[in-house]
């Protein structure tokens, strides 16, 4: 449940790796300050972080439940964020929640769900400590930026599905298949734009608010990190338009295509209703019929029912519908 948990100098440096139970001695020397980073941690640990931090009691109780909102909210001289994480498994995206804990001299990430482990982003803050030297809130930037980063990645990737599945879209017949699968795609899309729009709000704050916690050397870099969450959004809905459009496409395609077929199918029968209905005629069983005793009549009549029937097959021809 621990993933890492480190100590750092005020001046940006990695002191060293500590377990929970030390995180209380080392906040106790001067110029210092605690990242923890947990994977969802049971009730006991929360607990023993609390009372290392001395953390909200309800900010805790949120932080048990992975099931909140996108929020930032203060306690005292702490902020507690919840913001929504994404990952694309298996075509499909997974979703998760990661909880933040941010205090003077801490910061604590709990991860729930799908997320990528913040390793990566802790290593690319330790590689600039003169902006680490600022305290926990250039690893909060680092952590909001890593999320935000990953999310572009999955929009990317349903555009270059959607663009391997314009031969199917472009087909005349339907294909259900497809349309399920663009169908997926939207509803997923629409789940993530609901949990990216929240998160603007949530940095927008972030940017503006805090003084105590975020330096004003820093907000330059969290307006970075909205500039992001801004285009994943709008690339989001953007997606979503064009898989609405591909849905439409597909399903006019189809409609098209089956009016041709009527189309050509009522051209036929109309041809065949006009001998039909000669020969029907003919088919009567009247004693006089005036052209009975002509030796002339049969070869007449199919020649009329030839003629006819070639008259109606150039009219269609020409309305393009044969």
């Amino acid at each position: 449940m621990v993933i890492n948990c480190v100590a750092y100098r005020t001046d940006g440096t990695r002191l060293k790796d500590i377990d929970v139970d030390g995180i209380s001695d080392v906040l106790e020397e001067p110029d210092t300050f605690v990242w923890v980073g947990l994977h969802e941690p049971d009730e006991t640990l929360l607990l023993k972080l609390q009372e290392e931090f001395d953390l909200h009691d309800l900010a805790v109780e949120d932080a048990q439940q992975a099931h909140q909102r996108t929020k930032v909210e203060t306690y005292g001289d702490s902020l507690f964020i919840v913001v929504q994480t994404a990952q694309l498994v298996e075509g499909h995206i997974a979703f998760g929640e990661t909880h933040i804990f941010l205090g003077k001299r801490y910061l604590i990430t709990i991860r729930h769900g799908a997320s990528l482990s913040y390793t990566p982003a802790r290593h690319l803050c330790e590689k600039t400590p003169e902006l680490l030297a600022h305290g926990p809130s250039y690893g909060l930037y680092g952590v909001l930026d890593f999320i935000v980063d990953n999310l572009l990645p999955i929009v990317r990737d349903f555009r270059e599905e959607l663009q391997e599945l314009e031969q199917d879209i472009f087909s005349d017949t339907f294909n259900r298949s497809t349309v399920r699968r663009l169908y997926d795609m939207q509803r997923e899309l629409l789940t993530l734009r609901l949990a990216v729009a929240p998160m603007q709000d949530v940095i927008s704050q972030l940017v503006r608010l805090h003084p105590e916690l975020i330096p004003d050397e820093l907000r330059a870099y969290f307006r970075d990190v909205y500039d992001h969450v801004f285009r994943v959004n709008e690339s989001i809905g953007a997606m979503r338009e064009m898989l609405t459009a591909a849905i439409n496409v597909n399903l006019s395609l189809v409609t098209f295509g089956q009016n041709e077929v009527m189309k050509k199918l009522a051209g036929w029968a109309a041809m065949l209703a006009a001998p039909t209905l000669i020969t029907s005629w003919y088919g009567m069983n009247f004693t006089h019929m005036p052209e009975l005793d002509k030796p002339w009549a049969y070869p007449a009549i199919i020649c009329m029912v030839a003629v006819l029937v070639a008259g109606i097959y150039t009219a269609l021809k020409r309305a393009r519908w044969l």
